[in-house]
């Protein structure tokens, strides 16, 4: 055995691994101050830290393991899971100053995200500016989109955005929203009273939500008054969180909601709270909305300020750049300061959930509706929809369309209607030939099914798609499908928690498949499919190959 170079040698009296450095320490310990040293915020900590110097030394991860008294191994597996995170190891340049993210996904892809990159690329200083791609940021209807700095950037272009990086234009820029004084001169808030006082019992209106049929509008589409029902059942204390991790490419809703009236979605969140007798809100809210967060702390204290919630009832959470979190258990993990892996069921969170107690889990546009259907009633609501479809819904259109947004229209409305009756038609000079009906997970059907009701149920299933989270992206004749089915794939492959083999392997498979040049090896790729669907732990490996279906099912003269 070869000896350890004497300068090389631990010393006897040190500890094993990475020693602790005294100032690193005394500067995590400032930047925490007097927030709990609680494992379930280690999430929330890494960010103070990052967002005070910029990244994630070692030497803070070392000093942060001591102050919360956890394992270095802990505080690196967390640290290195999340996207936003950027740790540095000793002897590694820390990131440029500024870093620029650019959307690569699917609707950012068709308005010439690639291109954008390149030209960022080859004319930012790389010293100063840190080029980047990055999933889905929800601002598909004004793509190509990016982030520079705090500063989210709709239409962007890289003079503009080298221009705003000379000028320091990059912190948050809040929009103009409905505030807690103006949502309350408009009603706000009555509907919370009445149900505090007793005018609404609890049957009364988990019967009122199961007339309205209000599902889910995450992606899963259940019946919210049966949830209510179903974490009700089981014996206290109870929670209860709110899904924000909006992460689906192409769906961009829940921002639309928060920034411009974020009151009428507290406000059903706390009616909600109150009907199961949850003891805290956990609002968990994605990175990648920096107005939104801003937007929700001021409001918040707000509501705290004006005596409608107790200080610290409602906890907003950040996250960290991670899709697999928009899954309910996962973000569960993610609050409780862990990497956002999906966990088996059953038991399902109604009734062993965050903290191991029964947990009330909705979407933001599911809470949104609930001030709307006590005032209005179950039958109103339920005849905003179609024949057979109830409800109304919004869809985030983007794409080839003339004018992309969050349109509101019926549960059941086709995407011809969507395309001709919402969005002013296609763009010009393009011709309509495709559409994801739910996101990049919700599949790919052609032009010839513009007739399919949009909703959650059989129609769609059958054709091996669904509505998800109302993510409606058009696509034209002018893109090539297997090139759109790619783009797909890298993000799943990229967005793959690696939990399981089946989607692990199986997404990046399918990525290394689809780029080979020539004809697709079409047995491996649907034996690949069937272990994906069969095996995997979630629906991000259930539902990633849905795009390569039907790349080989409707669109082969694009193979």
């Amino acid at each position: 055995m070869n000896q350890i170079e004497p300068a090389r040698r631990r010393k006897a009296h040190l500890p094993k691994g990475r020693q602790l450095d005294d100032v690193a320490l005394d500067e995590v310990r400032l930047v925490l101050g007097a927030a709990p040293r609680r494992r379930d915020l280690l999430i929330e900590h890494l960010h103070r830290i990052q967002d005070t110097y910029g990244c994630l030394e070692a030497r803070h991860l070392r000093a942060l393991a001591e102050e919360m008294r956890l394992s270095q191994a802990e505080i690196y597996e967390v640290a290195s899971f999340y996207d936003h995170f950027d740790v540095v190891r000793e002897g590694e340049a820390k990131p440029a100053p500024l870093t620029v993210r650019v959307c690569d996904s699917v609707s950012c892809m068709l308005a010439g995200a690639e291109a954008l990159i390149g030209e960022l690329e080859a004319t930012a200083d790389p010293a100063l500016i840190r080029v980047m791609r990055a999933p889905c940021m929800g601002r598909c209807a004004t793509a190509p989109a990016a982030r520079i700095g705090n500063r989210e950037v709709d239409d962007a272009s890289a003079a503009g955005l080298v221009d705003m990086a000379e000028t320091g234009a990059f912190d948050v820029a809040v929009p103009d929203y409905i505030a807690l004084h103006a949502y309350l001169e408009f009603g706000g808030y009555q509907v919370l009273e009445r149900v505090r006082a007793g005018d609404v019992g609890a049957d009364t209106l988990i019967e009122m939500l199961s007339g309205a049929s209000l599902k889910g509008l995450g992606g899963a589409g259940f019946p919210a008054g049966r949830k209510w029902g179903f974490v009700r059942s089981y014996p206290g204390p109870r929670l209860m969180t709110i899904n924000g991790d909006e992460g689906e490419p192409g769906t961009f809703k829940d921002r639309h909601y928060l920034e411009t009236d974020p009151h009428r979605m507290l406000e059903g969140a706390l009616v909600a709270a109150h009907i199961v007798e949850a003891t805290r809100i956990y609002l968990y809210m994605r990175d990648e909305y920096p107005a939104v967060l801003e937007i929700l702390r001021a409001e918040i204290a707000a509501l705290e300020e004006a005596g409608l919630c107790e200080p610290g009832f409602i906890e907003l959470r950040r996250g960290a750049g991670a899709y697999i979190c928009g899954e309910e258990s996962a973000m569960i993990e993610s609050i409780e300061g862990k990497r956002g892996l999906p966990r088996h069921r059953p038991p399902y969170i109604a009734e062993v959930g965050l903290f191991g107690r029964p947990t009330l889990n909705h979407n933001v546009e599911t809470l949104w509706w609930i001030r709307d259907i006590v005032e209005n009633g179950a039958d109103w609501f339920a005849a905003q929809g179609n024949e057979g479809h109830p409800g109304p819904r919004s869809w985030s259109v983007s794409g080839r369309v003339k004018e992309p947004g969050v349109k509101l229209a019926p549960a059941g409305v086709t995407v011809r209607e969507l395309i001709d009756d919402y969005c002013g038609g296609m763009a010009d000079g393009h011709t309509f030939k495709a559409y994801l009906p739910g996101g990049a997970s919700g599949g790919i059907l052609p032009a010839s099914m513009d007739d399919i009701p949009l909703d959650f149920g059989d129609t769609l299933f059958r054709h091996g798609a669904f509505v998800g989270s109302h993510a409606v992206v058009i696509l034209s004749d002018r893109d090539n499908i297997r090139d759109v089915t790619l783009n797909l794939m890298r993000f799943f492959a990229h967005e793959s928690c690696g939990q399981c083999t089946p989607c692990r392997g199986g997404t990046e498979k399918l990525v290394k498949l689809l780029e080979k040049d020539g004809p697709l090896d079409e047995p491996t790729i649907r034996d690949l499919e069937q272990v994906m669907r069969d095996a995997s732990i979630c629906g991000l490996g259930q539902a990633a190959p849905n795009p390569v279906n039907h790349l080989l099912t409707h669109f082969r003269e694009d193979l």
